[in-house]
């Protein structure tokens, strides 16, 4: 009986509908390639030119007011990334906290900046000096060490910071929360016994465990963040939107110059992606009994397997 299984003719099963939507795809990718670059339009005069004006995006892609937007545009993102992480460490160690009184504020902080939208937040904080004018520090109902006019201190730049910091703050606060709590309470546990204090265990034991969990969602909220950013130019602030805003709206040229600016989101994105699976694969040391292959290996991989089919070297 298995010599004549062993004599059948063996026959790969085909796919038909992978081919069928292989081709689809492969359709749809040569129309959109032949509109994105062959393809032009004829104008209400009768004049005709390039669909989507790439001799004006590859004009304007290094302009000098586009690369000063884009070093705002990073600017804005680092801080207002080191800002809300900062913040949601805290938020999330105050969230867990056994105090209701900690674990109330640090609640009522998440509820209300999740709760709200960002370009609001921005709106209310380029406008805080309406509502206070001045800010004092000193000793409550006491004298007053110094005061600050709000006018000159909240620019708009600072106000960007300040709204989308406090934004992610409450953000990263569950994901920081998340990660914590993914680690077992055996290791508090552990760590307790052994005498360290909450503090203690929590930067030592806790924290560096709940990276694997935190790192992941981070990455992303960072490419988030990069592009939040845009928001900023409703308040004035010359990131890279507002660049491009303030050259099409002396050439009229609206989507040359949308494109530009968002391909060169796509390029920080794609840089940010690379760096988050590096991030990613550094934390998982110790979870793995192998790290995964780098996107380099796995080139080089397939390179050798391509000129050694037979796995011969």
């Amino acid at each position: 009986m298995n010599d004549e299984r062993a004599a059948l003719p063996t026959v790969p099963v085909r796919h038909p509908g992978r081919w069928v939507g292989a081709l689809v795809v492969l359709v749809l990718a040569v129309m959109a390639g032949h509109s994105l670059f062959f393809s032009d339009v004829t104008t209400a005069t009768g004049l005709h030119r390039e669909r989507f004006e790439w001799s004006v995006i590859n004009e304007y892609f290094t302009s000098d007011i586009i690369l000063r937007g884009l070093v705002v545009t990073l600017q804005l993102t680092v801080l207002a990334m080191v800002l809300g992480v900062v913040l949601g460490i805290v938020m999330a160690v105050l969230r867990l906290s056994p105090n209701p009184l900690m674990s109330g504020a640090s609640w009522l902080y998440i509820w209300f900046f999740r709760g709200t939208p960002v370009y609001v937040q921005l709106l209310f904080w380029y406008s805080i000096s309406y509502v206070f004018p001045t800010l004092s520090l000193g000793i409550p109902f006491g004298p007053e060490f110094f005061t600050v006019n709000m006018n000159t201190a909240v620019t708009p730049y600072v106000a960007a910071v300040v709204g989308l910091g406090l934004n992610e703050g409450a953000y990263m606060a569950e994901i920081v929360r998340a990660g914590i709590l993914s680690v077992d309470e055996g290791q508090t546990e552990a760590a307790q016994a052994l005498g360290m204090s909450r503090l203690q265990t929590m930067r030592r034991i806790v924290l560096p465990q709940a990276m694997r969990v935190i790192a992941p969602p981070t990455g992303n909220e960072v490419i988030s963040m990069l592009k939040t950013t845009s928001l900023a130019a409703a308040i004035t602030v010359g990131e890279l939107t507002n660049g491009a805003k303030i050259i099409y709206s002396r050439t009229y040229e609206v989507i040359p110059l949308l494109m530009v600016a968002s391909f060169w989101y796509l390029i920080v994105s794609s840089v940010l992606t690379v760096g988050q699976y590096y991030v990613e694969r550094y934390f998982a040391k110790g979870a793995l009994r192998e790290m995964p292959p780098t996107p380099a290996q796995k080139l080089r991989a397939k390179f050798v397997g391509l000129r050694n089919p037979g796995g011969v070297r």
